[in-house]
Formats: C-alpha cells, sequence, structure tokens
C-alpha cells in the first residue's frame, strides 16, 4: 500500500524528480592534480555504430573517463582513511545507503562574494535555527550556484597558489562527522573539498574524516537552487564497479510537488 501511494504520487506529478546531474562530454571538467601526482583521464566517447554498415539497426558508443568524473559518488575507499573498509567500495555499500534524506544548505550569496568562502559550524548552526536539527541519515549539501560557471576553466578556477573554490571547513567536516549522523557531504564543485583544502588540517578534511567515518561524498551537482532546504529525498545510487572507489551517476532528487 505504502509503494502503490508512493508511485501514484510520481504519476500524478505530487512528487517531483529533479535531476542533480551535469551532462558527461568531452568539455568536463575534471579535478587536477599537481605533478608527480597521477592525473585522471577526462571523459571520451567514441561510436561503435550509427545506424550503418558498422552495425545497421542499433547506435552505441565506447566511454572513457575516470571513476570520479562529472557528477560523481566517493566511496569510502577513495581515501586511504576509509580504505580497510570492507563495505566501503561502491560494489559492497549497502544499496540502502543509496536512498536518504537531504538537507540544502544555501551559502551561493557568500560563495559569490567570495570565490574561497568557507563554509563553518556557525553557518550549520544558523541553518538548524530556522529548519531545524539535520535529520539523522541526510545527506548535507552546500549550495553555492558553483554549477552555474559552465566555462570549464571558471569553474576549476585555478590560481597560482590552486583553486579558488568554495567548500567545508575543517571544523565543519569535524562537527558532521562527530556531532550529526549524517550519510554524506556534497557539493557543486568538481572535488567536496575547498580549493585550499590541501593546506587544512587535516588535509581534504572532506574526504579524510568523511571516508575515515564510512561516509559518502557527491560532487558536481547542479540545480541544487531548485531544492527546498528540508524535505527532499536522494537518489544516489553508483555503477556497481568491483572494488570502485566512486562512480559518476545520475543524482536524482525527490520533492513535493
Amino acid at each position: 500500500m505504502l509503494l502503490d501511494q508512493f508511485a501514484s504520487a510520481i504519476l500524478s506529478g505530487s512528487i517531483k524528480i529533479i535531476d542533480l546531474t551535469q551532462t558527461l562530454m568531452p568539455s568536463t571538467p575534471v579535478i587536477q592534480l599537481p605533478p608527480p601526482f597521477a592525473p585522471s583521464n577526462p571523459f571520451s566517447i567514441s561510436e561503435i555504430s550509427h545506424y550503418d554498415e558498422r552495425g545497421p539497426g542499433w547506435y552505441w558508443n565506447n566511454l572513457g573517463m575516470g571513476e570520479h568524473t562529472g557528477t560523481h559518488f566517493d566511496a569510502p575507499i577513495h581515501w586511504v582513511t576509509g580504505k580497510d573498509y570492507s563495505d566501503g567500495g561502491v560494489d559492497t555499500i549497502n544499496v540502502q545507503r543509496f536512498v536518504a534524506p537531504a538537507v540544502v544548505i544555501d551559502v551561493s550569496k557568500e560563495a559569490a562574494a567570495d570565490e574561497k568562502f568557507l563554509m563553518e559550524p556557525s553557518h550549520i548552526e544558523v541553518w538548524e535555527s530556522l529548519h531545524g536539527r539535520i535529520p539523522d541519515g541526510a545527506w548535507v549539501l552546500m549550495r553555492t550556484d558553483w554549477s552555474k560557471r559552465t566555462d570549464p576553466a571558471l569553474f576549476l578556477n585555478m590560481k597560482e597558489d590552486g583553486p579558488h573554490v568554495p567548500g567545508p571547513s575543517a571544523a565543519t567536516v569535524h562537527f558532521l562527522v562527530e556531532q550529526r549522523n549524517v550519510t554524506g557531504w556534497g557539493v557543486e564543485a568538481v572535488g567536496t573539498d575547498a580549493g585550499q583544502g590541501f593546506a587544512f588540517e587535516p588535509a581534504f578534511p572532506a574526504h579524510h574524516l568523511m571516508h575515515g567515518a564510512n561516509k559518502f561524498g557527491l560532487a558536481s551537482l547542479t540545480n541544487l537552487d531548485k531544492l527546498p532546504p528540508t524535505g527532499a529525498v536522494l537518489i544516489t545510487a553508483p555503477l556497481k564497479i568491483e572494488k570502485g572507489s566512486g562512480s559518476p551517476l545520475r543524482v536524482l532528487a525527490l520533492v513535493a510537488g
């Protein structure tokens, strides 16, 4: 009965589905690592056949990319702190965890004023004073409107001292991991950490702390401006890659119509 009501609500439009996913294409920005670190391959697509002599009745393509390309899921084993979790790969995570509530903390004005803006616990406390405590098991999504930067160079925003991209402070990640029972952390930027996160203590805290606690990440999200502060449910199932550290995915949000 409950699932019948759910299906009827989707069919009637009283539950709307919002796509939070960037379109994958050769120009999709990929995180840039300085030497000597190995780079990820960009997205590539090559045609196998297109209703022609190579295959008269079908069209299909070969794809190439790194696991963390475009809108993607970070599994715990992506980071050294999560390497020992037996259920920490995209193929071993309990699928029950791929459907979870989400909250959206809007700091788009702050990010527009400061491209290196850091979300602090104080921003979360203000949000909670308006919307209530972050629910157990929720995704926390940081809305910056960064996804509106459609030029790949502006999206990556590399400077002489590294990327200038908003993200969480180390204190914020500590707070979410240790004081709120979150499922994971999601952002609109190319990676879940701030652009200058390499200089934090610990370095890259959204990776180091979240994955060390067997929690997840979502990066390169879009359309967060279409979600309410609370009440959305995310579907975040990555590809089932053997020993996969993550994968591109289609992130769908269910919201009341």
